[in-house]
């Protein structure tokens, strides 16, 4: 369940080349902090950052599953493996 406490991260004005480390820290940090859901804010303009965003969560090991949140198309809703 989300609330104003889950983990956000804001990808707005980020470079494509910046967003695989951001994402990949954000993601190993609230895997080590046992917090699952996160979500990361993509925004929904050009969808060149949600495909990045999208394509890295598909292959990252600790990824249990993502959707686009249904009231937010610009957010990306994660759900991180159990340790």
């Amino acid at each position: 369940m989300l609330t104003s406490k889950t983990p956000h991260l804001d990808l707005h004005g980020e470079e494509v080349a910046m967003v695989y480390a951001l994402v990949n820290e954000f993601i190993q940090d609230n895997y080590k902090m046992d917090i699952t859901p996160i979500v990361i804010i993509h925004g929904k303009s050009t969808n060149i950052i949600t495909n990045e965003v999208h394509k890295i969560l598909k292959e990252h090991k600790l990824v249990e599953s993502f959707h686009l949140n249904n009231w937010n198309l610009g957010e990306t809703i994660v759900n991180l493996k159990q340790k």
